[in-house]
């Protein structure tokens, strides 16, 4: 009988943690930031059927990266959880805190176990307060660790790269639009450096908007609302270089002018023709004018 390979247990879990970042990087990434009115939900997804943004309950929201059907019996979970403890003690009692201590109990539990293979999928649970500083947003890896974040946080695929890119240039005081441009902008950035223009057609966006008169605050941004918002920044980007290229244009015209007008020299007025402009002042000025006239397994 031969004796079976020993392996310590810090390699095993390391064997592990490395096949299950394998998988979740091998996913389209996932971006979720704050801004004025609530929290935006932003994932790089062509299908219109696997969605990677949810709905839990009333004021929370899920966001995942990985496989697909791994994160969609996650959520399934979250929310059967959600509907009871609402249902048994009081709507308020559900909280994003609560969900992520369940889902990271339950990560926990199957990455330690040696009886079936680590979950691929990192998950994003997030609360929209009734102000921004009440806002809860937690990232759970795939070991069942809860990471508090704010301000903004990237999942899946390149996201240490574009976690970088929203740090630099995320504001809480953000409106809708700016921070859709800015989350677009970051997932199109992938690990070689280049960018990528992405369409609505590419893009799953939703949002926890705190000003909704509803006790539900999701809401998903669909068709043309959502290409009305991808135009209306990339206009006001365009409108602001042009009017900055205009102001370059007219800071030119104004000192050339000057310069012309300097340079020209001055003649003397005949004793006679006193109190009219010499006719060599006005030729040099209107001369100086016119001179310047990203498999569908791996969600």
């Amino acid at each position: 009988m031969s004796t079976p390979f020993y392996v310590s247990p810090q390699q095993a879990m390391a064997d592990r943690a490395e096949y299950a970042r394998k998988g979740i990087a091998r996913g389209r990434s996932v971006v979720v930031l704050q801004f004025t009115e609530g929290i935006l939900f932003v994932a790089e997804n062509p299908s219109r059927a696997l969605h990677k943004v949810s709905e839990i309950y009333d004021r929370i929201a899920f966001a995942a990266v990985g496989k697909y059907n791994e994160f969609e019996n996650l959520r399934i979970g979250g929310v059967r959880y959600a509907d009871l403890r609402g249902f048994t003690y009081h709507r308020n009692d559900v909280t994003a805190r609560g969900l992520a201590n369940v889902y990271a109990q339950t990560l926990g539990t199957i990455f330690s176990s040696g009886a079936e293979k680590p979950y691929e999928v990192e998950l994003i649970v997030a609360e929209v307060g009734e102000a921004p500083e009440d806002d809860q947003i937690y990232r759970l890896p795939h070991d069942g660790s809860i990471v508090d974040e704010h301000g903004s946080v990237a999942v899946g695929g390149n996201s240490d790269q574009i976690g970088s890119h929203l740090d630099q240039r995320h504001r809480d005081d953000m409106s809708l639009a700016e921070a859709l441009q800015l989350a677009v902008e970051a997932l199109g950035r992938d690990s070689t450096g280049g960018e990528r223009s992405l369409t609505a057609d590419q893009l799953e966006v939703a949002v926890l908007d705190r000003s909704r008169p509803q006790q539900r605050k999701f809401k998903r941004i669909l068709g043309r609302q959502l290409s009305r918002l991808l135009e209306a920044e990339t206009g006001s980007a365009a409108s602001a270089s042009a009017s900055d290229d205009a102001d370059a244009d007219d800071e030119g015209a104004t000192g050339s002018g000057g310069a012309a007008a300097e340079s020209a020299p001055k003649s003397k007025a005949r004793p006679g023709a006193k109190g009219k402009k010499p006719a060599a002042d006005s030729k040099d000025a209107g001369s100086g004018s016119a001179e310047e006239s990203e498999d569908d397994d791996k969600a």
